[in-house]
């Protein structure tokens, strides 16, 4: 099998690069991005230039490019459309008709913020945040074609993600880290990702639907995941606890709890808790 994947320089692509380059069932991975490093440059705000030959004998797209900032979607709602949506839609498009079969990486953004809600894959996306917005215009376009499938991402937790790296840099600093409280997400763990992602890659049509929410079994919250960095290298991490004003919340709710109908009925990755998942996370931190 031949794989592309589209935003090859992003904090989940390395994973899925590592990933990809042990498994046997990939051939190649053609790296796809807006900078040198890539094997192909594409600018999703100019999607028409890209050479879409070069897709041709590619069966498998992981699409994770996006301008993800919450508030720079909202601050910058033009311009972010035309990448997240615009060009997003124009490359799939050309993808799917070389029978390409494409992952998108969306988000549990696309659902709505009704309280006491736990969304599975068949709730209604009701998306009122710009980026949430986004991402459910390039679901709605393509749910109906057997050659896309999304996967919505719940926070993605690891050591290298943004949050722990901001945790780590204060222990090393020997600073105080403040951490906002209420903000709570299914958080999903970056090895549980990758894993996915590889399962879609060799069965795909085993997975009958055309969500499949990402998402651990806990509704965690920030101070929780610090709590977990604390047990982990013992206690040395020193924190506040502050309640973000009114502007943090416009573009991203509170709460967001989501589940998964399927991940455990086929098997894909293992239904354990957040604590189990994050240790295996943890253990590549550096301190």
């Amino acid at each position: 099998m031949k794989a592309a994947l589209v935003g090859s320089s992003g904090y989940i692509a390395e994973f899925i690069l590592k990933r990809f380059s042990n498994e046997n069932k990939i051939e190649s991975v053609l790296r796809i991005d807006c900078n040198d490093k890539a094997d192909a440059y594409l600018d999703l705000s100019e999607p028409e230039k890209f050479d879409y030959n070069i897709l041709d004998d590619i069966d498998y797209i992981v699409f994770t490019a996006a301008i993800s900032g919450p508030d720079q979607c909202a601050k910058e709602f033009d311009a972010c459309w035309k990448i997240n949506v615009t060009g997003t839609s124009y490359f799939i498009r050309e993808a799917i008709k070389r029978s390409c079969r494409v992952l998108f990486f969306s988000s549990d953004a696309v659902f709505g913020d009704i309280p006491g809600m736990i969304y599975d894959e068949e709730s209604e996306t009701k998306a009122y945040t710009p980026y949430g917005k986004m991402k459910k215009a390039v679901e709605d376009e393509f749910k109906e074609n057997p050659c896309f499938k999304a996967i919505r991402l719940s926070y993605v937790a690891s050591a290298k993600d943004k949050y722990y790296t901001y945790l780590l840099n204060c222990i090393r600093k020997d600073e105080v880290a403040d951490i906002f409280h209420p903000f709570y997400r299914n958080t999903t763990v970056v090895s549980d990702v990758v894993d996915i992602v590889a399962y879609f890659a060799s069965e795909w049509d085993k997975y009958e639907p055309t969500f499949l929410n990402v998402a651990g079994k806990e509704l965690v919250s920030r101070v929780r995941m610090a709590d977990e960095l604390n047990r982990f290298i013992g206690g040395k991490l020193k924190y506040t606890i502050s309640m973000p004003g009114e502007d943090f919340f416009t573009n991203r709710p509170r709460i967001t709890q989501m589940h998964s109908l399927y991940i455990s009925k086929y098997g894909i990755v293992e239904d354990n808790s957040f604590t189990e998942k994050i240790v295996k996370e943890l253990k590549e931190i550096e301190l």
